[in-house]
């Protein structure tokens, strides 16, 4: 799907915020020459570019290594909201700025919850230290049944009740013969306000976190941390963890493949991740 023009009004953007998986990088998880080179020249205009995301910290080098930093010397990825907005994360230096954390009852309940409405998941929890490798913090912690999601599982195997144990960031609900989305639907109602209950792909996942934590939520604190602007602020995401931000944004760009949930609320919608999506957008003014 070809990009629909921009309303007029807007632009440049002073702020681009970017989903990874499904809308910056490809589908062999690679940032394409173009869209470094677009990113390059938004930030050496002055603009920030922030991941908003629901990988953990852990994570994001995979993306932010591929960078050079710009001919100033400065990294193109400076800041990134991670956890789906419950991590403020410090790229640059490796920090954890902030963590919004489910405390052990509340995950406590939620897993009770999710064994009951989802017979046969797995579970696991997403904690957050200090850095991106806190050695004193295992980052992930999974019940025997849960199976990983992704290709590159780092993942703790511990007994039931261990998974609750510690704050963590994310309660994941894994269940391979579901979709994400009649996981999402058994659960919502049952949730009430213990939780925000999303997902960022429909193959039998869905995370639960803080209430009101969201990745729109997350680029507005770390615009409180870090002072960054938010006068004109371009989003671009593809799934239903991206729409909030996509709201929130001045201009939110849904990806030409994303979910019927990301169509909806988007201002515009952009070619896919395989089509460079996202750098055909900011090449308008970078």
């Amino acid at each position: 799907m070809s990009s629909v023009p921009t309303g007029r009004g807007f632009g440049p953007p002073t702020l681009i915020a970017s989903d990874v998986d499904g809308t910056l990088i490809d589908d062999a998880n690679a940032l394409t020459p173009t869209t470094q080179a677009v990113l390059r020249r938004a930030r050496e205009a002055g603009v920030e570019v922030v991941l908003a995301t629901g990988r953990p910290p852990r994570w994001i080098g995979e993306v932010t290594d591929q960078f050079a930093d710009d001919h100033a010397g400065r990294p193109i990825i400076r800041y990134a909201v991670c956890a789906n907005g419950a991590i403020i994360y410090d790229v640059e230096h490796d920090r954890v700025l902030s963590s919004a954390t489910l405390e052990p009852a509340v995950l406590a309940k939620l897993g009770a919850l999710a064994i009951e409405l989802v017979p046969g998941a797995g579970l696991a929890a997403e904690r957050a230290g200090e850095s991106a490798y806190d050695a004193a913090t295992p980052p992930f912690v999974a019940s025997a049944g849960y199976r990983h999601a992704w290709l590159n599982p780092d993942h703790v195997i511990v007994d039931d009740h261990e998974v609750y144990e510690a704050p963590s960031v994310k309660l994941l609900v894994r269940q391979t013969e579901m979709l994400s989305s009649e996981i999402a639907a058994r659960l919502a109602p049952a949730v009430g306000d213990l939780a925000e209950v999303t997902f960022s792909t429909d193959n039998g996942l869905v995370e639960l976190s803080v209430p009101a934590t969201h990745k729109a939520a997350g680029l507005k604190k770390l615009a409180q941390l870090a002072d960054l602007p938010t006068d004109a602020v371009i989003a671009f995401g593809d799934m239903p963890n991206d729409v909030e931000m996509l709201r929130w944004a001045t201009h939110g760009v849904a990806m030409g493949h994303g979910h019927d949930a990301a169509l909806a609320v988007a201002d515009e919608v952009a070619g896919t991740n395989t089509e460079d999506g996202v750098a055909r957008v900011l090449q308008r003014w970078f």
